[in-house]
């Protein structure tokens, strides 16, 4: 389908929803077209401040703790914010920095070099680079498992992922994916899901055996991948739609418009609202995870892509 070209305004007004999310919840969703980070209140469905963030930012990781973690390719910054958006660390890279993923147990940040084939690994606070590991081609999206065993790369163009064991950094698993991987996250249960935006499907990964599980079938260009309520939620840029797909039988059960060209996507505290950045409707979408309906949006600053996990309790 037709879409439009990515200049637009800055915008900063809200639309209410219908359901509520779990109170002190807000979203840090980096905006790589006006090169800003809108801080979204997701209990009062408002946009609350813009922050600027020079370098065409677009990965972004939470530690759960209050920070932000944002990656500016443009630059090749990689930046440590506090909750309000203030700078507390940053370290200029070089290659082509684009994904990010935080590691809790070992307080660790984790992020991919596009044009070199790796992953720097960086101190959690200071983000000096503490050593780097080799990827297949183009690593795009990170994910470090919820269990803290394993740290997986997007390869783009080998068509894989590379599983590594976050004890000791060693490489565990290369298994093949569908055509493209970009984005990719852990489920709660520990499966490893990879939305393929050559072959419109998602991979579904053991990370333990490498073993493919399911591959299923979702909209064109998936790009996102959230869980909520036992099930997943997968972004499609092209057909500006999210797929929703049951955990427990791996079909898609349902199909939801958001707006125009779905990227980044994450989930409330509570697992009741899936968030859903549109990169060219400048908004972000409010998912009901029980009901599988869009309860509303809020507007944000100009071309939002929020590559990565973006919603945390604010300190």
């Amino acid at each position: 389908m037709a879409h439009r070209s990515h200049a637009f305004g800055i915008v900063a007004a809200l639309a209410l929803g219908a359901t509520t999310v779990a109170a002190g919840d807000f979203a840090y969703v980096t905006n790589q077209n006006s090169e800003e980070l809108s801080i979204l209140d997701l209990d009062a469905r408002k946009p609350v401040s813009v922050v600027p963030i020079p370098g065409k930012p677009a990965g972004v990781a939470v530690d759960g703790a209050g920070h932000v973690y944002t990656v500016s390719p443009d630059s090749k910054v990689v930046r440590r914010l506090d909750s309000d958006g203030a700078v507390l660390a940053e370290v200029q890279l070089d290659g082509g920095p684009i994904g990010v993923a935080y590691d809790a147990d070992h307080s660790r940040v984790f992020v991919s070099d596009w044009y070199n084939a790796r992953i720097w690994v960086l101190d959690a606070r200071t983000l000096g680079v503490l050593r780097m590991l080799e990827t297949g081609s183009a690593p795009a999206g990170l994910s470090v498992s919820g269990d803290g065993r394993w740290l997986a790369s997007a390869d783009r163009d080998s068509d894989q992922v590379s599983i590594y064991a976050l004890e000791g950094l060693t490489l565990h698993r290369r298994p093949t994916v569908g055509t493209r991987p970009f984005g990719l996250r852990f489920a709660p249960d520990g499966r490893l899901f990879v939305a393929n935006v050559g072959t419109n499907d998602v991979t579904v990964i053991d990370p333990q055996s490498g073993e493919t599980l399911a591959t299923v079938p979702v909209g064109e260009r998936p790009y996102g991948v959230a869980f909520a309520r036992g099930r997943a939620f997968v972004t499609n840029q092209y057909a500006d739609t999210v797929s929703v797909i049951d955990l427990a039988g791996l079909a898609v059960i349902e199909t939801l418009d958001v707006g125009e060209y779905p990227e980044g996507i994450d989930t409330t505290s509570d697992g009741t609202t899936v968030v859903v950045a549109n990169w060219f409707s400048n908004t972000v979408s409010l998912i009901d995870a029980a009901t599988m309906t869009v309860v509303g949006e809020i507007e944000t600053a100009d071309g939002p892509r929020a590559f990565g996990t973006f919603i945390q309790q604010r300190n």
